[in-house]
């Protein structure tokens, strides 16, 4: 019979963590916030670390805002300095990149779409919506975890994880609608009102992170393959078929 131990700390203050014993780390907190922390990690037996960074930092290294380019730089600096420091201690570690993560109603993507759909009954996009989206569910990418744990192919190689299924941004929201027992209202709105929209929504507390630049990929295809995954420990993700939980809704 096995049994859980919770050690807290927040990463984001100086100072030791506490004492554990383990071998693996899964760490899922923001990737920048694991290079300085490896070497404490070590000292308490950690040989195996396999962590989180996101597609982001290959999407939006062009990205018309200066934000989405700050994380973009920060997960590039933060996935070289992970490998390199990780290289030097001899702990073997892999980094998955996920695209749009849902199915814990914790996420800025899927949840969003549901949120609104809820509150005001319809969804609104700029142009067409035929930008291409794979959704990854959050247990594929626990079973990642697990089968990448001890696979010998997966040690010191980054990974792109996407979801099962390959969909147009449009097709995503009618997902969306269709889980939540609605019929699907989506509204194609010009430019210059999507903009207004968007000052409008930002004054709910919870899509004040609602940005220009989220609107204008509704048309561009953000696609990873995730073959690589496939091949190497077996990753095997869903079609993209939420239900009420996943959405954050029930």
């Amino acid at each position: 019979r096995s049994s859980v131990v919770w050690h807290q700390c927040d990463l984001t203050r100086p100072g030791p963590i506490p004492r554990f014993a383990a071998s693996i780390l899964f760490h899922v907190a923001s990737l920048w916030l694991l290079p300085d922390r490896i070497v404490q990690f070590h000292e308490n037996g950690v040989q195996r670390i396999i962590a989180f960074s996101s597609t982001s930092r290959l999407s939006k290294l062009d990205s018309s805002s200066s934000a989405e380019r700050a994380v973009a730089q920060s997960l590039a600096h933060a996935e070289d300095s992970v490998m390199r420091t990780c290289d030097r201690l001899g702990i073997v570690c892999t980094i998955f990149r996920p695209t749009l993560i849902y199915g814990a109603g914790a996420d800025r993507n899927i949840t969003d779409i549901a949120r609104f759909a809820k509150r005001f009954d319809a969804f609104p996009i700029l142009g067409k919506g035929i930008g291409l989206r794979q959704p990854v569910h959050v247990e594929d990418l626990a079973q990642a975890c697990v089968l990448a744990a001890n696979s010998p192919a997966s040690f010191k190689q980054i990974y792109n994880l996407s979801g099962g299924e390959t969909l147009p941004y449009r097709q995503m929201v009618e997902r969306v609608f269709s889980a939540m027992g609605k019929e699907a209202r989506i509204v194609s709105i010009p430019e210059p009102l999507f903009w207004v929209a968007i000052r409008l929504v930002q004054c709910f507390p919870k899509y004040k992170h609602l940005k220009p630049e989220m609107a204008r990929r509704m048309d561009h295809d953000l696609c990873f393959d995730h073959l690589a995954a496939v091949r190497d420990f077996g990753y095997s993700p869903r079609p993209f078929s939420p239900d009420l939980e996943a959405l954050g809704l029930k």
